[in-house]
């Protein structure tokens, strides 16, 4: 990645505000090439949203989505079930019919579904119902499993790790025969990328250690962004200070050890341990290097007073959880991510069609050989 071009403060002993459109054109061109080898070779690639809900801003998102898919030459669809069609309908009918649909549909390359629903477990079970082939979220079981245990490579056969897949062989962070990188979850994603692009991430360590030494507090331990993201920076090094509304729970890198109570050729990964802490939510915020924040609602404000000079802080939330007067304390201020999400939704898409494509081929195979 090129050195990043960042805008300059127009107040003096003011930090920048620095917005995702700005960032995105780092991946535009990757993105676009990727699209043309594919229209090249004859395919395409389709996104399908559904959309269940009557809220506006779902509505707002899948519009932003439609017109971002066009500009690189993605066919999406948006497929309105439930409270999108008639308010008088009960919440989420339709939504898991549509998802089957969608699973069913070999014109689909990627399924996209507009949470919250219901919210909760009913939220997580169809997250589960959405075909992994598919899931340009990055919410399948599987692909969660891997992200807590800091593994980066999967199988697109087994949709598991390669059984080699241990520190000791360092098989969880380079490709082995049959396997493929992982897919993370694209809001996650997007931070850790905005995360690099303004050198919080350290580009002189090596892959995996690059957030070490940096102190990140998270605002938020939801199961879509907060908790993912908390486990995604502490693989990379960070200490991570994950908040919501129970308390603070820290979030590092244990190194390799030796289980005691197996046998000692199992170890554990060098994944995330979470330890409980009495620190308060501004002790939190005022050690923090990276203060990010994702809580719904227009009522919490992280305020500035509890920032460190220099913080780079990140706004996740629909309504905004930082004060106006943020970048008086904040070096860099980013007041939304959207942008970069559909670039790693859009990114994901484009690798979940080399899953299907390998899916396909062993099919292929086993239908040669008479075995189905």
């Amino acid at each position: 990645m090129s050195a990043p071009v960042l805008p300059k403060p127009t107040v003096e002993g003011q930090g920048i505000t620095l917005t995702a459109v700005k960032i995105y054109p780092t991946y535009r061109t990757e993105l676009t090439a990727s699209v043309e080898a594919i229209q090249k070779e004859g395919g395409q690639l389709k996104l399908v949203g559904i959309l269940g809900t009557g809220k506006d801003d779902a509505k707002m998102y899948a519009e932003f989505t439609r017109r971002s898919c066009e500009a690189l030459g993605i066919s999406f669809e948006l497929r309105l079930v439930g409270q999108a069609v008639d308010s008088e309908l009960s919440l989420g009918d339709g939504v898991e019919e549509a998802i089957v649909a969608a699973n069913d549909d070999d014109d689909v390359g990627g399924i996209m579904v507009y949470y919250p629903i219901y919210g909760g477990t009913q939220d997580q079970y169809l997250q589960q119902v959405v075909s992994p082939l598919k899931d340009v979220e990055g919410l399948n079981h599987q692909f969660l499993f891997n992200l807590y245990h800091n593994i980066r490579y999967i199988s697109p056969l087994t949709l598991k790790p390669p059984r080699s897949a241990t520190p000791a062989s360092a098989a969880a962070t380079t490709p082995q025969p049959g396997t493929l990188k992982s897919i993370l979850p694209c809001t996650p994603l997007a931070i850790v990328k905005t995360l690099e692009y303004t050198n919080i991430y350290n580009p002189l360590l090596p892959p995996g250690d690059r957030a070490r030494g940096r102190t990140i507090t998270v605002i938020n331990r939801s199961e879509v962004v907060g908790r993912p993201l908390a486990a995604l920076l502490a693989n990379d090094g960070a200490r991570v200070l994950s908040a919501d509304i129970t308390g603070i729970l820290e979030y590092s890198k244990r190194p390799l050890l030796p289980s005691p109570s197996t046998p000692s050729s199992f170890t554990f990964k060098p994944s995330h341990v979470t330890t409980p802490t009495a620190i308060t939510l501004e002790e939190a915020v005022g050690m923090s290097d990276v203060v990010i924040s994702a809580v719904p609602g227009g009522k919490f404000k992280v305020q500035t007073s509890w920032l460190k000079d220099g913080v780079v802080c990140v706004d996740v939330a629909g309504e905004k959880n930082f004060e106006p007067d943020v970048a008086t304390k904040a070096s860099i201020y980013i007041p939304a991510v959207g942008k970069l999400t559909i670039a790693m939704l859009q990114r994901n898409l484009i690798r979940l069609r080399a899953y299907q494509e390998v899916s396909k081929k062993a099919l292929e195979a086993a239908a040669a050989a008479g075995l189905i």
